[in-house]
């Protein structure tokens, strides 16, 4: 195939000519038979192997996107527990700053 791009990511922008209407086959009144003009053998194997080829590029791609959102939870979650550590030392030197203010206070 001499297609620039892939099938999950076409090389044109335009969405009139991203995803071109098939060619499905029509039955005639005649004959009861589909009309395969424009279809043959040779171009549904090549496009069957295009694909198949194109397999491990769309399940690294996934793989890839799973990965980062794990990433991005874990970075997330750590966030959160720095963050309720910082808040708990906080709460701890306000309580200290309030018993010295006391002490001083009362003497």
């Amino acid at each position: 195939m001499t297609t620039a791009g892939t099938i999950d990511r076409p090389m044109t922008h335009d969405p009139q000519l991203r995803h071109l209407p098939k060619q499905v086959p029509t039955m005639t009144a005649a004959s009861e038979t589909p009309d395969r003009t424009g279809i043959d053998a040779n171009s549904s194997r090549q496009n069957r192997n295009r694909e198949m080829q194109l397999m491990p590029e769309s399940l690294a791609r996934a793989h890839m996107d799973d990965r980062l959102h794990e990433a991005e939870s874990q970075r997330r979650a750590l966030r959160v527990t720095s963050a309720r550590r910082l808040q708990r030392r906080a709460e701890r030197a306000s309580l200290r700053a309030r018993r010295a203010i006391a002490m001083a206070v009362m003497q």
